[in-house]
């Protein structure tokens, strides 16, 4: 009973629905538990953690205070050195949910991109990645989307081309489209290192850009086909349109479908394309043959050929929603996320230690951020930012 109760209790503090009494109970229940009953604990909080893996702690009081009786215990300080260096944590913000590597475990209450615990910022600081991106219209004309009024932007083959007060772009028909395929004209959004956004096409499909990513679509799809191309990483939401499928072009593959939600991860410095399917169904083909993905299946393509393998959805659209999301991820994986959204270039000093990282941590802070919560890990960074030039420096 008394277990049953300990759980309840854990995901009300997951969910930030407990309240004060409740809170003055659970303590009152742990209050005389062993070491070895306090780490089941962590590691039970853990497990509801990661079964919700959008929802952020919005109150870290339960670890402090567990920290707190661990500390006061007999060999409380072996215990929160391995699990938690809580001085450290006080100086850090931003962490979603934990981040860890071995036996290590940091966990930080979730707060907005623009708030920290300690007011030292570092000179050498960057940025997070925001919405920035150039549309580039048939004509060649470019339109610098950042700095473009919220308003009508063009109009072309009785299409208006919008920017909403939301931050994205619209295509919104006004007449009747042409129907002769040889007049389709095309446009491109791309976005930098650094910067993300999200259109609407004439179909009513949904596109969201990663950073240091591009599309090329008609303006109208006047065709049998519905056919754009893509560089870099990009979230699809398509309108159904039985009699015109949808088609994706990037990096030798073709994604086909009819209606559906799916990812495609093809950015040049991954050594694999990823498909991902959040809902519907698509075909993948590449030179060498074709897949069809079912929800929750994502095609893998590496020289040609196509593996299929399930996946952790949440992990894969984790960008969409804000977020990083590394799952046993190298350095060298981290460090290429963290490139493209923060517009650094990266250099790696001597023997870097092969550690594997899994966490969830907040993409809308600067990235001093992000390097502290990294080095707790015996790997030092050092930021370098010189105007237009920045660095990250990752060292043994």
């Amino acid at each position: 009973m008394i277990e049953q109760k300990i759980r309840l209790f854990l995901e009300k503090f997951a969910k930030g629905t407990i309240t004060t009494a409740e809170k003055e109970e659970f303590m009152e229940l742990i209050s005389t538990l062993d070491l070895e009953e306090y780490e089941q604990i962590i590691e039970s909080y853990q497990r509801i953690l990661k079964d919700s893996p959008v929802t952020p702690i919005p109150d870290s009081s339960l670890l402090a205070k567990i920290g707190e009786r661990i500390e006061r215990h007999e060999q409380g300080e072996t215990i929160i050195t391995r699990l938690f260096p809580w001085k450290k944590i006080a100086a850090v913000a931003s962490v979603l949910l934990f981040i860890s590597v071995g036996g290590y475990i940091l966990w930080h209450q979730s707060i907005s991109g623009q708030q920290t615990v300690h007011n030292q910022v570092q000179h050498n600081d960057i940025a997070p990645g925001g919405n920035k991106a150039v549309l580039t219209l048939a004509n060649g004309k470019e339109i610098i989307l950042t700095d473009a009024k919220n308003e009508t932007l063009a109009s072309q083959s009785g299409i208006n081309i919008n920017k909403t007060n939301n931050g994205q772009v619209v295509y919104k028909k006004i007449a009747t489209p042409v129907q002769n395929p040889e007049l389709i004209t095309y446009n491109s959004i791309a976005t930098p290192r650094g910067g993300q956004y999200r259109l609407t096409l004439a179909d009513g499909t949904n596109v969201w850009l990663n950073a240091a990513s591009s599309i090329k679509y008609p303006v109208v799809f006047s065709g049998k086909e519905r056919r754009v191309e893509i560089t870099g990483e990009v979230y699809f939401e398509v309108g159904h349109d039985a009699t015109k499928p949808f088609r994706v072009v990037s990096n030798g593959q073709v994604v086909e479908v009819l209606g559906t939600h799916f990812n495609i991860n093809a950015y040049r410095d991954e050594n694999v394309v990823k498909t991902t399917l959040l809902e519907g169904k698509v075909k993948v083909s590449s030179t060498v043959g074709a897949k069809i993905l079912k929800p929750g299946e994502q095609a893998q393509l590496e020289k040609g050929n196509i593996l299929v393998a399930d996946v952790d959805i949440n992990e894969v659209i984790a960008w969409k929603n804000g977020l990083f999301d590394f799952q046993d991820a190298s350095i060298e994986t981290v460090m290429r996320q963290l490139s493209r959204w923060y517009d650094v270039d990266v250099e790696y000093r001597g023997k870097i230690p092969e550690t594997l990282f899994t966490g969830k941590l907040h993409r809308a802070v600067n990235a001093s951020q992000v390097i502290d919560i990294l080095s707790y890990f015996k790997i030092h960074f050092k930021i370098e930012n010189e105007g237009i030039k920045k660095k990250i420096i990752v060292m043994p």
